[in-house]
């Protein structure tokens, strides 16, 4: 068989499999966190299993643990982010009512600075430009909430995830022993050199980032509740679970917070700064300090690709898809590296005359 057949194969493969994603992707949160947690827990197992225990044992002591841990938390924390987040929604227009007229007043002397009409009327190129991106900022808030809200179910991670965790760290031996045995035997070789790579870039960039979220998110709720922000625990936990996307979470937890802070400590510009030097001090410690030495360069790509990852992720298969981007962009690193450097030491880029200058 030539390459082209084979080549026509695997994208056909590639098809399908995405086809499947983007029909199922109203059902897959579960099963995406269950993979991620048994991933990101699986190095507990293998060491418990190294003290005796057997596989299936040690996932169900952990995954068990874990959860008990988690339902604690919520129980503890819940309560205050769920009311956070009604009296946010209930209180919502009034505080974009109130931010914009806090914003409204130094754009204004922008504009008049800039030139306005006959009668002091904002220029209509100005005019039109406001009312496209108002329409582009509602659009957008509309679809992530309605994604958002339609596919967390809280019965259905609390029943399945779980689940999905154990049976994963219990049978992934047997998984990789049969996917391995389905490998072409002629490719087998570059595939597992592949996808120890691929292995490596995800551990080590999952867990640091888990690491590195969990805490910005303890830092960021416990300082804004402390400087008695509105809304600041749950304000801290969203944008300190955003930061596994680089500056994503420092971005919409700044701009969150001042807004916020903006419309309860008017004219008090001093609490307004120290809201906003919170999240300029958790990113600059976050980006200088933590995350070279628990992520590293792991993930091998620039910030601007994982950004678009991210949001073409979102694009495709809407919550999920902002959950699986980063691996998704991580393996597609793997993969064009690997093609990448096949292409550079072909004849397709060498030429007949084997790399002479043109």
């Amino acid at each position: 068989m030539t390459m082209r057949p084979h080549l026509v194969i695997w994208l056909a493969f590639l098809a399908a499999a995405l086809a499947l994603l983007w029909l199922l992707s109203g059902i897959l949160l579960p099963f995406v966190l269950g993979m991620a947690i048994a991933y990101v827990v699986d190095p507990v197992v293998v060491w418990l299993e190294g003290r005796g225990l057997s596989r299936g044992a040690a996932a169900g002591l952990l995954i068990a643990s874990s959860f008990a841990v988690g339902i604690v938390i919520l129980l503890l924390v819940g309560p205050v982010v769920v009311e956070q987040a009604g009296a946010l929604l209930a209180r919502g227009p009034a505080i974009l009512s109130a931010a914009y007229e806090v914003a409204a007043q130094p754009v204004r002397r922008l504009v008049a600075g800039l030139g306005t009409g006959a009668r002091g009327e904002v220029p209509q190129v100005l005019v039109q430009a406001g009312v496209r991106v108002e329409a582009m900022a509602a659009d957008l808030v509309a679809d992530l909430l309605g994604r958002g809200l339609a596919l967390v179910n809280l019965l259905g991670l609390l029943s399945v995830t779980p689940l999905v965790a154990f049976y994963l760290l219990r049978d992934w031996p047997k998984i990789v022993t049969r996917l391995d045995d389905w490998l072409p035997r002629d490719y087998a070789p570059v595939i597992r050199a592949q996808a120890r790579e691929a292995d490596r870039v995800l551990a080590g960039f999952a867990r640091g980032a888990a690491l590195v979220c969990v805490l910005l998110m303890v830092f960021y709720g416990g300082a804004l509740s402390l400087v008695g922000l509105d809304f600041g625990l749950l304000i801290g936990l969203g944008a300190g679970a955003l930061s596994f996307v680089p500056y994503l979470g420092a971005l919409v937890g700044f701009g969150a917070s001042v807004g916020t802070a903006l419309v309860q400590f008017w004219p008090d510009w001093s609490r307004v700064a120290l809201v906003g030097g919170i999240f300029v001090f958790g990113n600059v410690v976050s980006d200088y300090l933590i995350t070279p030495r628990v992520v590293g360069d792991r993930i091998g790509l620039h910030p601007l690709w994982v950004l678009f990852g991210f949001f073409a992720g979102a694009a495709l298969f809407g919550f999920v898809g902002m959950l699986v981007s980063l691996p998704a962009c991580a393996l597609i690193g793997v993969v064009a590296r690997f093609a990448l450097a096949q292409y550079v030491t072909s004849d397709v880029y060498r030429g007949s005359s084997g790399g002479g200058a043109v």
